[in-house]
C-alpha cells in the first residue's frame, strides 16, 4: 500500500511539473462575467452597492488565483448600462428596475476597472451591440430607452427585440454608445459577443423587409446585404476605437462554426446547424483579413469527438484562419455543470483542450464561459488551474501592429533583512506614453542563467515599485531582476541583477 501511495504521489508530482513546464509565458487567460439575467454578477438585481462590489471582488480574486490575466465584463446586455451612461438607462440586472441608479450611487465599470488593474488584469468591456430587449413581451424601460425613442429601429424576433443592423442611423447609434465608454473609461478592450443578427429560427423570417427596401442600394441579395451591414459596423467601430485610443483592443467572440465545408470548401469539416456566415451574417474571415479586429475568440464549447462540431476539428481550422491577428478560444466550463455526458464529468476535457491550444496556437488564449460555472462544479478544475496548468504567471500576447516598443529597464536595489529580501526599483527614464506600467519580479538560483522566457522564475507581477520576498532562504542564494511591462505588455530588458 505504501508503495502504491508513493507511486501515485510521484505520478501526480510529475504531472504537475510537466504541466507547469508547458505553461507558456504569453497567453491570454480570462473568463466572461455575464450580467444578463444575473448569470455571473451581481448574484441578483437590486443588491446594495457594497454587496455588489464584494461579489465582484470575489470573482476577480478567484479568477486571478486560477491564473487569469484578464476579465471580460458584460456592461451592456440589452441597450442598457452597468455604468454611468448619459445615453442609455441603468440596467435592471444591476438595480432591479431599468433606469434606476445603484444605491448608494457608484459607477460599477469604474470600480471594476480599478479592481482589475490592482490585480494586473485587463478589463475588456463586453457589449451586446443590437439586442434591445431580452423579453419583447415585457418592456420595463423608461421613456429614454431606444425601444421608445426609436421604435422604427426595433424588430421583435423569437420573443426578444433587436435594433435593426440594416438602418445606418441605428448602427451609428450603437457605435456612439460604445465610443462613449472608450472615451470616458480606462478600459483595455472592447468586446462584442456573437449576436449581430439573431440566431435563425426555423420558419420565422427576421422582419427587416422595410430597411432592406430603403437601404439595399445595389444589393440584390438580402443575405449579402445583411453581412455588409455587420461588416460596415465592425470596420467603422474599429476605426473609431483606434483613432481615439489605439491601445484599446477590439475583440469579437463568434459562434464556433464559420461555415460547413459542405456549403463552402473553405469551411470546416463540421455539420453545424447554424453558422456565423449563413445565419448570423458575420463574415469573420473578412474582418480577420482586413485587420478590423485585434483578436477573434470563437466559442468552442464542444468536446473532442463531438459528432457535428468536434473540438479537434475546429481548433486547427480557426488557427489556420487567423491572418496575423490573435485567435483565442472560448471553452465551455458550463458544460461541466449542465451536461450529464461522461466526458464532462470532471476537469479532464477542459484541461486537454487547454493543452491542445497551447500546442497548436501561435498566440495562445483561453477564455472560460462563464465565471459562475466554477461555483457549480466543485474545486477540481479550479485547483488544477491554480496548482498546475496555470501555475506560472503569463502575460497576454503582444500586439505589434498596435505598438511594439518596449519600455526601458528599471534600476533595481535589494536589501536582505530578517523578514526576507527587500527589493525596490525605479525607472531611470520615465516612459511618458504609459501610466499603466506593471512590473515582473524574477528570481533565479545562484549560477542559473538569467532567462526571461522562463515563466517559472516569475514570482510577482504588480503595479508597485517594491517587493518583499518572504520566501528568500538563508540556505539558498538567489539572483533577482525586474522588468517593466507597458499597457500592451511589451516587456523591457532585465534590470541590473541583485543577489542576496
Amino acid at each position: 500500500m505504501r508503495h502504491l501511495v508513493l507511486c501515485v504521489f510521484l505520478f501526480l508530482s510529475f504531472s504537475i511539473c510537466l504541466q507547469a513546464q508547458n505553461s507558456p509565458k504569453r497567453e491570454f487567460r480570462a473568463a466572461w462575467i455575464a450580467t444578463v439575467s444575473n448569470i455571473d454578477w451581481p448574484s441578483k438585481p437590486g443588491l446594495p452597492a457594497v454587496q455588489q462590489q464584494q461579489e465582484l471582488i470575489a470573482r476577480l480574486d478567484a479568477l486571478r488565483a486560477m491564473g487569469c490575466n484578464a476579465v471580460i465584463l458584460q456592461i451592456r446586455p440589452a441597450s442598457d448600462a452597468l455604468y454611468d451612461s448619459k445615453i442609455e438607462p441603468w440596467s435592471r440586472f444591476l438595480t432591479g428596475k431599468q433606469g434606476q441608479q445603484p444605491f448608494p450611487v457608484y459607477d460599477p465599470l469604474a470600480f471594476a476597472i480599478e479592481e482589475a488593474h490592482k490585480r494586473c488584469m485587463e478589463l475588456h468591456a463586453w457589449f451586446n451591440p443590437f439586442r434591445a430587449l431580452t423579453d419583447s413581451k415585457k418592456n420595463p424601460n423608461p421613456a429614454s430607452h431606444i425601444t421608445y425613442t426609436h421604435p422604427d429601429w426595433i424588430i421583435s424576433y423569437g420573443g426578444k427585440s433587436y435594433i435593426d443592423p440594416g438602418v445606418p442611423e441605428a448602427r451609428e447609434y450603437v457605435t456612439k454608445v460604445i465610443m462613449d465608454v472608450v472615451k470616458r473609461y480606462d478600459i483595455d478592450g472592447v468586446h462584442l459577443d456573437d449576436y449581430f443578427y439573431p440566431y435563425r429560427i426555423a420558419g420565422l423570417e427576421f422582419g427587416d423587409a422595410r430597411s432592406y427596401s430603403r437601404f439595399k442600394e445595389s444589393f440584390t441579395n438580402k443575405e449579402d446585404w445583411r453581412r455588409n451591414n455587420v461588416s460596415t459596423f465592425v470596420a467603422t467601430l474599429y476605426t473609431n476605437i483606434k483613432s481615439t485610443k489605439n491601445f484599446v483592443k477590439f475583440g469579437i467572440s463568434p459562434f464556433g462554426v464559420w461555415r460547413n465545408a459542405s456549403k463552402d470548401p473553405e469551411g470546416s469539416a463540421t455539420r453545424g446547424g447554424q453558422t456565423c456566415y449563413d445565419d448570423l451574417y458575420s463574415d469573420i474571415l473578412l474582418w480577420q483579413k482586413k485587420g478590423w479586429v485585434d483578436y477573434t475568440l470563437p466559442q468552442l464549447y464542444w468536446e473532442h469527438g463531438h459528432r457535428a462540431a468536434a473540438f479537434e476539428t475546429l481548433l486547427p481550422w480557426w488557427e489556420n484562419h487567423s491572418y496575423k491577428r490573435h485567435m483565442y478560444y472560448g471553452l465551455g466550463v458550463y458544460r461541466m455543470a449542465e451536461s450529464k455526458a461522461p466526458i464532462w464529468q470532471g476537469p479532464k476535457e477542459i484541461l486537454s483542450q487547454i493543452e491542445e491550444i497551447r500546442a497548436k496556437s501561435e498566440n495562445p488564449g483561453v477564455v472560460f464561459y462563464s465565471a459562475s460555472s466554477f461555483n457549480k462544479i466543485g474545486a477540481a478544475l479550479a485547483d488544477s488551474l491554480k496548482f498546475s496548468t496555470n501555475r506560472n504567471f503569463a502575460f497576454p500576447p503582444t500586439m505589434p501592429w498596435l505598438d511594439n516598443s518596449a519600455p526601458p529597464a528599471p534600476k533595481l536595489a535589494g536589501d536582505r533583512k530578517r523578514e526576507g529580501m527587500h527589493l525596490e526599483w525605479h525607472m531611470v527614464q520615465a516612459p511618458a506614453k504609459d501610466k499603466n506600467m506593471r512590473y515582473a519580479v524574477y528570481r533565479f538560483r545562484k549560477n542559473e542563467t538569467i532567462d526571461l522566457d522562463n515563466s517559472a522564475r516569475i514570482i510577482a507581477v504588480q503595479n508597485e515599485h517594491k517587493y518583499l520576498d518572504k520566501d528568500a532562504s538563508d540556505k539558498k542564494e538567489y539572483i533577482y531582476v525586474v522588468t517593466a511591462l507597458d499597457r500592451l505588455w511589451n516587456e523591457s530588458p532585465a534590470s541590473n541583477e541583485v543577489s542576496e
